[in-house]
């Protein structure tokens, strides 16, 4: 599928890097892309609706997704609960000539670009196919910006920690890097969507 026009742009990086507030942005400057929403089997939490940041599907049914091919990537975290990028929306709007837009953990980066290489994905390529990891000055300013989004165990920040730097030893597997330095989203937000408009 030579033809198609759309694209695929995944935003990787570690844990408060500042992914999230890109795509904020990104959304609201271009409210016509799509923003591909998670599916998920963990419970839906106090004031949460369905359809906006998750889709909250039983596990049965994330299950049979799984076995018919549904998912683009899936994950088990935490143990326990399922998470899945839904590989119909994104081939649905790919054919329309959409630009998507993805937030993705490591692993679903490689779980999804090894589809797109291997060819296993009809109307996904490596022309239609771009990533862009997200990363931080230092590791000094990654800490204070994942300490400023609340409190948690010396051991919890170890493992984010460690996890970061395993994400950033991967960054040359992405298709673009960008310094989301601090006080400087806007500059950002231009880099990244200058990559995805291909300027």
């Amino acid at each position: 599928m030579a033809d198609v026009k759309g694209k695929l742009v995944l935003i990787v990086g570690p844990s408060g890097s500042g992914k999230g507030s890109i795509i904020r942005e990104l959304r609201a400057k271009h409210p016509d892309w799509v923003y591909p929403i998670s599916f998920t089997t963990r419970a839906r939490r106090e004031g949460e609706e369905n359809g906006l940041v998750y889709n909250f599907i039983s596990r049965e049914e994330f299950e049979k997704g799984i076995a018919s091919g549904r998912f683009l990537e899936h994950a088990i975290v935490h143990g326990y609960d399922y998470y899945g990028t839904d590989g119909d929306t994104i081939l649905a709007a790919l054919g329309e000539g959409k630009i998507i837009v993805r937030e993705v953990d490591m692993q679903g980066f490689h779980s999804i670009r090894n589809k797109v290489l291997s060819g296993e994905v009809v109307g996904l390529s490596s022309a239609n196919f771009m990533s862009i990891f997200v990363e931080i000055k230092s590791f000094e300013e990654l800490k204070e910006r994942i300490l400023k989004r609340g409190e948690m165990s010396p051991e919890e920040l170890a493992r984010r920690m460690e996890s970061a730097r395993k994400e950033i030893a991967q960054a040359d597997d992405c298709t673009f890097r960008i310094v989301n330095e601090n006080g400087r989203l806007g500059e950002s937000v231009d880099k990244v969507e200058k990559m995805i408009l291909g300027e």
